[in-house]
């Protein structure tokens, strides 16, 4: 053994070859933190001692390579100064160069996931073999950063400018093929065979046959362009990732800067350059909301591991009512492995829900991400049904018809009586009480809520809805089957709207109370749209359509009139009354017209000026800034309340919820980190600004209290 640490081995293998194998002992997967780049920086050196050595093989026990750097560090590391940063990034560097730099032919044999740091690993040897099944990439642009252990430099030198921008500013995973076709690994081979192919590469380059040092001088130098083709390369690039990424993500422009600085430099100077850049990024909010987010995700994941343990297995599920929800959640859980029976009162029902699957699963299949076969094959364990033949044999049933109380509870009691006594029922609701539909139940304890988002193939979250009697087995089991779907589930407590819509409401009573005092609807939402969200507010009623918008509005304000019920008439109940319903029927704010693709588009209509004029009391010209904080002030405020009522556990919880479910601005972090980072105390003030505007605009004691002892919803 020539070297031996709790997450680097190294030992001679044959011929005169080492091995340098990552083994993180007591972890699922290698990552790069503190104790595996000092090891590194140890292995590296016994290495440099060894005499006779004729090659170095990289290679990892776990099923993926290196999974990247160890993100629960950041937030530690990104405190400190840009200086600090800048020391700290250009000492773990000093390892991979000296790497690059050992005395005999290095190649890594990736055999699974090897992203960020993991890549940056594989770039420091001079060669590279991968798994056919592996993927890497560098995705460090996800987390407001770029990579920072010569990444940007190696990755440019190897590929050219236009893949490594492609590759660095998508943040993209990659196959084995496309990795081979941009040279970013020099062989492809099967599992079996990826020692044995790095041992046949090294024999190679000493037997002369390959020229590793010429590949590893080529990595180390300039990049190959002159001064015109140079310009051209990075001012197109920035041009073109500035207009997708936007103005609140600047990480991928800055790699592509931080990339045109370095071109001209060999790699020592051209680290510093990524150093410096890295650093000034790892400064950014937005990098300290992503990682935030990141870490929020893993702690969702982390409890919903924790609630699998107490699961009952799912190996059949029915959804009650078809349609496009229905089809939505049958394809859905069909997709991901889950059989399902899709049932409903009528064939036209049944038909609509299979047409909304099969119409998913074609799209798959023509944009190469499904095979036909495996189509027929989803299709198939979809069973439709016009009764409850099978349902005895059923383990959890999602009831997802009409968003009415009556109809909700018929259909329940009389599917209670179809099923298992086991079997866990749960409803598709947006905003019914579960403690409600759970009245008239005999099992209440085998009944929860299971919240679905539409369009249920895209969006990720799931509320998992707990009422007062709801069995810690009926979470579990609905927790670990929208796993299995591919979903975030989130462990809510039962109260109007539960987290997300609860929430989304006082943000459109905002906006409700702009158009009153005189705000053009159009500049609202080109407001909050800078701010971040995916869609401004009047643009979102008409996607999440008028009826429903109502309908919720009306359960929100039974459930909290202090502060959600409103006598005067607003825009949206004057949409609702013209029967302008939004995307459903082509008007709402907006008129929809079909273009050149067949998709719908929005375009202006003067007809909305004329029917909400009525209900416009004021004639005021509001700026941004006033727009943003009449539109979050409520939805903050609101979140707040969730916490305290205890309907979340957690504020990660809370602002994972509205990033998954109502799209949220992902760099702003949540709702609660956007309090945290405008200081609990300004935010408190900026309320209290409003406060003639009503109770939607009134801090909490509780908030006002962290106020004054300079308290934070995170660390």
């Amino acid at each position: 053994m020539i070297y031996e640490g709790k997450a680097i081995t190294v030992k001679e293998i044959e011929g005169g070859i080492a091995q340098l194998n990552f083994d993180l002992q007591g972890e699922s997967v290698n990552k790069f933190n503190r104790l595996t780049i000092e090891e590194l920086r140890a292995a590296t050196d016994k290495l440099k001692e060894q005499k006779g050595l004729k090659g170095l093989v990289v290679t990892s026990s776990k099923d993926a390579f290196i999974v990247g750097a160890d993100i629960t560090e950041f937030t530690e590391m990104f405190a400190g100064s840009e200086e600090d940063l800048v020391a700290n990034n250009l000492k773990a560097n000093e390892v991979f160069n000296a790497v690059e730099d050992l005395p005999f032919p290095t190649v890594t044999a990736i055999n699974g996931m090897a992203l960020g740091g993991g890549f940056e690993m594989c770039l420091a040897t001079d060669y590279r073999v991968m798994d056919s099944k592996a993927k890497v990439g560098l995705p460090e642009v996800k987390l407001g950063i770029f990579p920072g252990f010569g990444g940007t430099v190696r990755l440019s030198r190897l590929v050219g400018v236009d893949n490594a921008v492609e590759w660095i500013c998508g943040g993209t995973e990659n196959r084995a093929d496309a990795a081979l076709k941009v040279g970013a690994v020099d062989a492809v081979v099967d599992s079996g065979n990826l020692v044995n192919a790095a041992v046949a590469i090294i024999n190679q380059c000493n037997e002369g046959k390959l020229d590793n040092l010429a590949r590893r001088e080529e990595k180390k130098g300039k990049i190959k362009l002159n001064a015109m083709e140079s310009m051209m390369a990075f001012e197109i690039s920035k041009a073109f990732v500035a207009g997708k990424a936007g103005r609140n993500y600047p990480a991928p422009v800055e790699a592509i800067k931080v990339m045109q600085k370095h071109a001209g430099l060999t790699r020592d100077k051209a680290i510093e350059v990524e150093a410096k850049g890295f650093a000034k990024m790892a400064k950014t909010n937005v990098a300290a909301c992503l990682v935030g987010l990141f870490l929020n995700d893993q702690e969702l994941k982390k409890k919903a591991k924790a609630w699998e343990k107490e699961a009952s297995e799912v190996k059949l599920a029915a959804v009650l009512g078809a349609g496009i929800m229905g089809g939505g959640v049958a394809y859905q859980s069909a997709l991901k492995g889950t059989p399902i029976i899709m049932k409903d009162i009528n064939q036209a029902g049944i038909d609509l829900g299979l047409k909304e699957a099969k119409t998913l699963l074609t799209k798959r299949v023509s944009r190469g991400k499904m095979k036909a076969d495996k189509m027929a094959d989803v299709l198939n364990s979809i069973t439709p049904a016009l009764n409850y033949g099978d349902f005895k044999n059923v383990d959890l049933v999602v009831e997802a018809v009409v968003e009415n109380p009556k109809v909700k509870d018929i259909v329940l009691r009389e599917t209670e009586d179809q099923v298992r006594e086991d079997a866990i029922l749960t409803s598709n609701t947006s905003t019914i009480s579960i403690n409600l539909l759970a009245k008239n139940l005999k099992r209440p304890e085998n009944f929860c809520g299971m919240h679905f988002f539409n369009p249920v193939h895209m969006m990720p979250l799931v509320e998992v809805i707990r009422g007062e009697k709801t069995s810690d087995r009926a979470i579990a089991t609905t927790v670990a089957y929208a796993k299995a779907m591919g979903k975030t589930p989130i462990v809510v407590n039962d109260c109007p709207g539960f987290l997300v819509n609860r929430v989304l409401f006082p943000y459109f009573g905002g906006f409700a109370g702009l158009v009153r005092d005189g705000a053009d609807f159009q500049k609202v939402d080109k407001a909050m749209e800078k701010f971040g969200w995916p869609m401004g507010p009047a643009y979102l009623l008409d996607v999440v359509g008028m009826d429903t918008a109502k309908h919720a509005n009306e359960v929100m304000a039974e459930g909290f009139p202090d502060r959600m019920k409103d006598e005067n008439k607003s825009a949206i109940d004057v949409m609702f009354e013209n029967d302008r319903y939004g995307q459903k029927n082509d008007k709402g704010f907006y008129k929809y017209e079909l273009d050149r693709k067949g998709k719908k588009k929005k375009v202006v209509d003067e007809d909305t000026y004329k029917l909400i004029a009525p209900v416009v009391q004021g004639q005021k010209d509001f700026d941004e800034e006033e727009i943003v904080a009449r539109m979050m002030i409520p939805l903050c405020l609101e979140t707040v309340r969730c916490l305290e009522d205890g309907i979340v556990e957690a504020a990660a919880d809370a602002d994972m919820g509205l990033i998954f479910g109502i799209g949220f601005p992902p760099f702003r972090g949540g709702a609660l980190r956007y309090i945290d980072d405008m200081g609990v105390d300004k935010f408190v003030e900026l309320a209290d600004k409003y406060a003639d505007l009503g109770p939607l605009y009134h801090p909490t004691e509780k908030l006002r209290e962290m106020a004054k002892n300079g308290k934070k919803f995170f660390g």
